[in-house]
């Protein structure tokens, strides 16, 4: 009788897994959707200002980068950049005046870069949008109740899950 206890404990709930994989696929949904959509709202909000030669990609780079001054390569160890095309983007934000870029004197062959003056304007409108998004968020009830410390607490665990997964694939 033991030992049919231990079988039944073994046997995997497929009913729970499956409705786990709904919510998990419905939640991978949700973050792709999301990222866009936030992307969309930077580029209305460029567009309601006027300002035509950047992108919502490259204001978000801005935004992330804000007083720092990094490399090309650290843009997305430091989680500033998600994208594949960084050196673009960078070229881009150079060429129309948003950065300073200068080579590394302890590795010539490194890029270092930082905004300029226009950079931190840009920056600061996006600093001014999420605060008018804060204000609204909480002023509208969006959440109900939910607290952001736990759903960013929740995302980070899948993040780690997620790097996890690719650091030991090999």
């Amino acid at each position: 009788m033991v030992m049919h206890a231990k079988v039944a404990a073994a046997t995997p709930d497929f009913a729970a897994i499956d409705a786990f994989l709904g919510a998990y696929l419905e939640m991978l949904g949700m973050v792709e959707r999301l990222h866009r959509l936030l992307l969309d709202v930077v580029k209305d909000e460029f567009e309601r200002l006027g300002i035509i030669d950047i992108n919502s990609v490259q204001a978000l780079l801005l935004f992330n980068i804000g007083d720092n001054e990094v490399t090309a390569g650290e843009l997305k160890t430091r989680g500033y950049y998600q994208g594949s095309n960084v050196s673009y983007n960078l070229k881009k934000l150079v060429e129309c005046g948003y950065m300073h870029h200068q080579k590394c004197e302890v590795d010539r062959r490194s890029v270092r870069v930082r905004l300029t003056d226009r950079g931190r304007t840009i920056r600061t409108i996006i600093a001014e949008l999420f605060q008018r998004h804060a204000e609204g968020i909480l002023g509208r009830d969006v959440l109900g109740g939910t607290r952001l410390e736990e759903i960013n607490a929740g995302l980070r665990r899948m993040e780690r899950y997620w790097t996890d997964q690719i650091r030991y694939i090999y």
